[in-house]
């Protein structure tokens, strides 16, 4: 299939009638078991780093195994024989970093900030670029202004792209997932705004579009009205409003793309290429996935020592905290399995865990090796609920 050629994604989807799967780098052995899936089933996966999990070494990299852009593209696509995993940006934009937060930038700084962090993902080979310009810090913020800010990063991508004689496609969405879905009206509306800019710029058209499904997804499970057996107040039902909003897409000649994707019934992910939602993504899953299987490993083996002091460093990172539902009942365990895959990369945990590789060793046990597993199995079963194999 190539690097990136978007006519053959297309081809390949449509062939299928199926939804495409987009998976967050949560670790390193959740990167390893993505291209070992892409490579063994010979299907397109698409790899969607947040700012904060992979971003390039100006911005100190991220949490996901200590890598930078150049580092993380570099593994993959070393990795990648068959060049079936696509690296994407997902949420780039002003203040989707968190020392952009934590220096309180100007818009105008954090805008220079982002398109260097684009810059790099384009030079990089990172074929599909996520614009959301939804984070401020104290502005007022509406559609107008996100838009405004859209079309600023959208040219300036572009223009990196033909600098270095890149491919990319584009994806656009201008906000986090609420857990309902969107209104007919907002979501032409902001299709028309972009194109049209497209159109006045010689600009190609956005590939994606992100459309809220009713998806949230809180500690371990999704509370959005997708998978809620009764309906919302004041909320027209999913199975009414998706079509409708797919149905818009489809005159547009946009893909749609469902964030959040997690914990969703089995019967709920196998209408996802039914009703005709091209692409998915799907991430704090895995990690929790890889994390769940390392504490049954631990304690299965013995070393609940080891796996008490994983999962208080887990717990006192406080990562849990943006996971939980209001007036939450998780206890301290349940909160720090939410969040331990955030502390992988950290000196304490590593020190940890090769603690536990010896101990395992002896076993005949590699304990990588089962993680990589674990989070394949979990893989191969989105793959299986959206018509990939």
């Amino acid at each position: 299939m190539g690097r990136l050629n978007i006519n053959e994604l297309n081809n390949f989807r449509k062939s299928k009638n199926c939804t495409l799967l987009c998976v967050g780098p949560m670790s390193k052995n959740c990167v390893d078991a993505t291209i070992y899936s892409a490579n063994k089933f010979e299907v397109p996966i698409f790899l969607i780093a947040s700012r904060r999990q992979i971003d390039s070494s100006e911005f100190g990299g991220g949490y996901v195994n200590n890598w930078d852009t150049k580092e993380f593209s570099k593994y993959v696509k070393k990795n990648d024989k068959k060049k079936l995993v696509f690296l994407a940006r997902d949420h780039g934009g002003p203040w989707q970093n968190l020392l952009e937060v934590k220096q309180k930038m100007s818009l105008k700084d954090a805008m220079e900030s982002a398109k260097r962090s684009f810059q790099e993902d384009i030079i990089n080979d990172f074929s599909c670029i996520h614009l959301d310009p939804s984070i401020t810090l104290n502005q007022d913020l509406n559609t107008e202004n996100i838009i405004e800010r859209l079309n600023d990063l959208y040219e300036f991508c572009w223009s990196v792209a033909k600098a270095h004689d890149k491919e990319i496609i584009f994806e656009i969405g201008t906000e986090e997932q609420s857990g309902g879905t969107n209104t007919a009206e907002e979501l032409e509306y902001v299709i028309q705004k972009i194109n049209e800019n497209c159109s006045k710029n010689n600009l190609p058209k956005p590939t994606f579009v992100v459309v809220q499904m009713g998806t949230k997804v809180v500690e371990r499970r999704n509370i959005g009205s997708i998978d809620c057996p009764v309906r919302l107040e004041n909320e027209i039902s999913p199975e009414i409003q998706i079509p409708k909003m797919i149905e818009i897409c489809n005159r547009n000649n946009i893909l749609v793309k469902s964030h959040n994707t997690d914990y969703l019934s089995p019967e709920t992910l196998n209408w996802h290429p039914k009703l005709g939602i091209h692409a998915a993504n799907v991430a704090p899953e895995f990690g929790v996935t890889e994390t769940l299987m390392m504490i049954k490993i631990l304690r299965n083996n013995n070393l609940d020592n080891i796996c008490e002091k994983i999962l208080n460093l887990a717990f006192n990172s406080q990562k849990w905290r943006k996971w939980l539902i209001p007036n939450s009942s998780a206890n301290d365990e349940e909160k720090a399995i939410i969040s331990c895959h955030y502390i992988f990369s950290d000196s304490s945990f590593l020190e940890l865990k090769k603690r536990a590789q010896n101990e395992l060793s002896k076993r005949g046990i590699d304990l990588d090796k089962e993680l990589k597993k674990a989070v394949f199995e979990n893989i191969k079963s989105y793959l299986r609920s959206f018509n990939l194999i």
